[in-house]
């Protein structure tokens, strides 16, 4: 989600952090790292919920491991709990030897340097990740979306690039996992942050960093760009990001809620009037709009798409009371911009941006957004846009079951390719398993006007 509401209430999404992994108090288990197998493929496996474990392939595929005892796993498909016939094995740790059904791998002595840098005025805790050896290196940013959750603990990416010969920077934001300091949603503090991420990365990398440039998801997505015009970098990738605001993201999923549960545009028009009087709570503080809301709820509420209605954070509103809402959503929702445009940012920003969208994003609908990045494009900014036509928020693949709740599956075959050859500046492959490629007949992975890097202080936020 890009709205931060309670965490016992929604499932928060950002490349290869659906489920949640152990708490920060709980150490990591010794079979987590990035192995190669004798057929040459990465095989990740990562911390998961309730003592278990990840894997994960770099095409997408995944499945939960449940010990069985004397270094025996065995998996169920994605974020299910249907078996779908592997068997993992490890031997003692120290040896860092995996068998994942027949095929037998060993562990990547990546290397890695924890670290703690200032922030905008707060103590951050980050981890380089690099591949072994000297060779210099393109180094992406991993920037966070809404979650509370360590990224230094969650985050498979970390490893997966360095697997194959990509440095990776992963940090906790303000107020969460090891870092300092309070919570925060502002994305100018949040991109801030992001800056001087950047520069403890060139500097722990030292001459091992070439292209050094960002990965956002999600709520990152508003981050990344804002960094990126603060002080240039060589890359920005956004997945599962939006170029609108918060509040018109919220109506952009109501009209998706409707087209997709089979009504039609009075229908749509209806529900405008519901996403109206949620902005207006939100727009006051969470202090007026409370007589809207309730008068439009009276109106439809027993109209039989009114339970359709999910939007981004107007289901929370429909299913709180006011008293709750009104003690709760200040803080849920503090710091939060919500009526910000990123278009000013996009329209004057030459580094090269890949914007990966998933085509069933319930959360962040991408079909406004895609218009305004083509219209970006049109204008000569350097921006190609990917949609992967089945894929949830989060860039996930997944069943509907019976009660029409989603279950997701894996990540779409092609997704960490196109990531992969757009940092290290490869050509556009002629393709990326069912994605859709819009932005030309090739993509722009170098800046037509290049800026001096900055070496002033970036602006401090008003926290």
């Amino acid at each position: 989600m890009h709205w931060m509401v309670p965490t016992s209430m929604i499932l928060l999404a950002l490349g290869g952090s659906r489920a949640i992994a152990a708490s920060p108090s709980s150490p990591i288990p010794c079979e987590v790292g990035s192995y190669t197998m004798a057929d040459g493929t990465q095989l990740d496996i990562a911390p998961s919920s309730e003592g278990r474990l990840r894997w994960s392939l770099l095409d997408g595929r995944t499945g939960a491991l449940t010990s069985q005892g004397k270094g025996r796993w065995t998996s169920k498909l994605g974020w299910t709990d249907r078996p779908d016939g592997h068997h993992v094995t490890f031997s003692d740790c120290k040896r860092g030897e995996i068998r994942f059904d027949e095929l037998r791998g060993k562990r990547q002595a990546l290397i890695q340097i924890d670290t703690r840098f200032q922030g905008s005025g707060v103590d951050l805790a980050g981890r380089l990740t690099l591949p072994p050896g000297q060779a210099r290196v393109p180094i992406v940013v991993l920037i966070h979306g809404a979650e509370h959750s360590s990224a230094l603990e969650d985050y498979s990416l970390q490893r997966q690039f360095a697997s194959v010969g990509i440095g990776v920077f992963a940090y906790d934001k303000r107020g969460t996992g090891a870092s300092a300091g309070r919570y925060s949603q502002n994305y100018l503090l949040l991109a801030t942050d992001a800056v001087h991420a950047v520069r403890e990365a060139r500097r722990l990398a030292g001459d091992r960093a070439g292209r050094v440039g960002y990965q956002g998801g999600s709520q990152g997505g508003w981050v990344a760009p804002l960094a990126a015009r603060i002080e240039p970098v060589d890359f920005v990738i956004v997945s599962f990001g939006l170029a609108v605001s918060p509040l018109d993201e919220d109506r952009e999923a109501i009209e998706f809620d409707m087209q997709r549960a089979g009504f039609g545009p009075e229908i749509e028009v209806k529900a405008m009037e519901i996403a109206d009087a949620t902005a207006r709570i939100v727009d006051s503080n969470f202090t007026e709009g409370y007589e809207q809301l309730a008068a439009v709820k009276r109106k439809y509420g027993n109209e039989p798409w009114f339970k359709s209605v999910r939007g981004n954070i107007t289901w929370y509103l429909l299913a709180g009371s006011e008293e709750s809402i009104r003690k709760e959503g200040p803080a849920l929702l503090e710091g939060v911009p919500a009526r910000y445009d990123p278009m000013p940012v996009l329209a004057n920003l030459d580094v090269p941006q890949l914007w990966i969208m998933g085509g069933q994003d319930r959360d962040a609908p991408p079909r406004q957004t895609l218009r305004r990045l083509e219209a970006l494009r049109k204008a000569g900014r350097p921006i190609t846009a990917a949609v992967f036509p089945d894929a949830d928020h989060g860039m996930y693949e997944f069943e509907t079951q019976a009660d029409g709740e989603r279950v997701s599956t894996r990540q779409p075959e092609g997704y960490f390719q196109m990531m992969k050859d757009f940092i290290e500046g490869r050509p556009q492959a002629p393709g990326y398993g069912s994605a859709e490629l819009r932005g030309g007949s090739t993509w722009i992975t170098e800046r037509r006007n290049p800026e001096p890097r900055a070496t002033t202080r970036p602006p401090t936020p008003r926290p």
